[in-house]
């Protein structure tokens, strides 16, 4: 340590917010170099390097074979694919001496259905798992989370091209065990959910996530059996329908000062609205303006309606309407025809989108498109007749589970770490990718698209493995084995001898040898850095004993050297 390429730091930097953003910078592991980019330094490269290389293992076990594209890729293939378009202003593009349009790469789906389309032609070449490891990036609006959420981060993507469909859930099958089989080497708790394919296409998705309370991802699991989905892809149980004929005529009511769902209800219950004084939120049906923006469109106005007692989730919104951004309406004054707080799905003439609650022969409490108005017993097929449903109501601990129904939802947070996709023909459709068959006719290959954060695994596994003094690495991912402590001025020269005989041994041994610094400040240091070993030398050496601690339960005993 008096030779390494470090500096700790005592207190929590300013601009860092969550935990492992915290201890990373302290622990001289990363430092700050852009909004959204950080410099590894020699011991947080070593944590890096080694998260990575349990990824490589596990690849090379399921047949991966290790390729590299480069991060600066031409316009053509991504506007073929549409994805120019629809990652929006989320890319980093550029122009050349030439004029000629690049982008820095956010993933490499086109770039390896055209390196198989240009290098396979047969069968016989099938199937075919390839990966690399390669720098992303983004253009985050708001850099935040430190490693969790930058602009340019480093990613373990890999691509399966098999010949059927059979081949792709075989394939699909490999790569999902070996992320349980990498995510358990790293020490990380995770959850396998179903999730949304967003701008990646296709159709089986599920992610992996480190549970987190930092986590930007909210996740659902079932008190009765194994469902676990991203918020974003829950899916509504569907009540039955009802006869509308069956029910009552629709009443306009004067609701004066009722522009909230509160004000509405209260009201409802004290004129006893429709003979009834048991109203509740989730009798009403809420009708929310939306402006949604497709790629390379005009943005149009949208009206969501869901059950009063819920609110829009707007990240469900996006998902269920992606590629498009979605955005709350906020210019009321250039709709006159759009009664804020008052709106009802009756003769609306927007698109008009509602929960899947909202089925046939079911009435509603919702606004009468007046000022100052509400109509009671709206029926759906009877007094309007929505474009569609849309999975975009929040989700609530507590929410019977979809795939049981017997269960119900919990809710917890997490770190997306992984994601694996089954894209079926998307590419190989969009690029001509073919294959002579056996018969001579040509087979197009289906894909499938797999992807790990490796330097977002690394924050991860920080986040889960620290405690109020500083990190505690898991053994595979930590970068060293062993730290050895040489407790007193002039202990150095034995505990460097000490940490030679250990590296003999097929050991990665840190020493801190520095003599300027105490003996505290060595301890305070090394559970900063959180190696999971150490070996103090100290007070009782020249007895021929050291002191060994285990970083993560604390635990501490005296070792005769004979037996280090």
């Amino acid at each position: 340590m008096s030779t390494l390429f470090l500096r700790t730091l005592r207190e929590d930097p300013a601009d860092a917010d969550v935990p492992s953003h915290r201890l990373l910078l302290r622990a001289g592991m990363i430092r700050r170099a852009a909004p959204g980019g950080f410099t590894w330094l020699p011991l947080g490269k070593l944590v890096l390097d080694r998260v990575t290389q349990v990824v490589r293992e596990e690849m090379a076990a399921i047949g991966g074979q290790e390729v590299s594209f480069p991060s600066l890729l031409p316009r053509e293939p991504y506007e073929t694919s549409g994805r120019w378009t629809e990652y929006g202003p989320d890319i980093f593009t550029l122009k050349d001496r030439r004029g000629a349009e690049y982008l820095l790469a956010p993933t490499h789906e086109e770039m390896f259905a055209l390196l198989v389309r240009d290098t396979l032609s047969s069968y016989k070449d099938y199937p075919v798992i390839l990966y690399q490891v390669q720098s992303k990036f983004r253009d985050e609006a708001r850099p935040r989370a430190g490693l969790l959420r930058g602009r340019e981060f480093l990613m373990k993507d890999a691509y399966s091209f098999d010949l059927d469909d059979a081949g792709l859930a075989a394939a699909y099958e490999k790569h999902r065990g070996a992320y349980q089989r990498i995510f358990d080497r790293l020490g990380l708790d995770y959850s396998i959910v179903a999730a949304m394919s967003g701008a990646m296409g296709g159709s089986a998705s599920e992610e992996f996530l480190a549970v987190s309370p930092v986590g930007e991802d909210t996740f659902v699991g079932c008190t009765h059996c194994d469902y676990a989905a991203n918020t974003e892809a829950v899916r509504t149980p569907v009540p039955p329908a009802r006869d509308p004929a069956a029910q009552p005529a629709l009443e306009v009511h004067d609701t004066p000062d009722t522009p909230t769902i509160d004000t509405l209800v209260a009201l409802a219950n004290s004129r006893r609205l429709g003979g009834r004084a048991d109203w509740t939120a989730a009798d009403t049906l809420k009708n929310v303006v939306v402006t949604v923006s497709p790629p390379g469109a005009e943005p149009y106005l949208l009206v969501i309606g869901v059950p009063g007692d819920r609110e829009v989730d707007l990240k469900r919104a996006a998902a269920a309407l992606h590629p498009a951004g979605v955005a709350m309406f906020d210019e009321w004054a250039s709709r006159s025809d759009l009664v804020r707080g008052y709106i009802g799905p009756q003769k609306l003439s927007l698109r008009y989108l509602v929960d899947p609650r909202v089925v046939p022969g079911t009435s509603w409490l919702t606004g009468a498109n007046e000022p100052g108005r509400h109509a009671i017993n709206v029926v759906c097929g009877r007094d309007f007749t929505p474009d569609g449903t849309i999975e975009a109501a929040e989700v609530r601990a507590g929410d019977p589970c979809p795939a049981c129904g017997v269960g119900t939802l919990t809710m917890r947070r997490g770190i997306e770490i992984g994601h694996i996709f089954q894209l079926g023909r998307r590419y190989t459709d969009l690029f001509q990718v073919d294959a002579l068959g056996p018969d001579g006719k040509p087979v197009r290959p289906t894909m499938g698209s797999y992807g790990i954060g490796l330097s977002r695994a690394v924050a991860a596994v920080a986040e889960q493995h620290h405690d109020e003094r500083g990190l505690m690495w898991p053994r595979d991912v930590a970068p060293f084995d062993v730290h050895v402590i040489a407790a007193g001025k002039d202990l150095g020269s034995a505990a460097v001898e000490l940490g030679g005989r250990l590296a003999a041994r097929g050991r990665r041994v840190l020493v801190d040898d520095r003599t300027q610094v105490s003996a505290g400040v060595k301890f305070t240091d090394a559970e900063l850095i959180g190696i999971p070993e150490a070996v103090v030398v100290g007070r009782r050496f020249k007895e021929g004993y050291v002191e060994w601690r285990d970083r993560a339960t604390g635990e501490r005993s005296e070792v005769s050297l004979d037996r280090v």
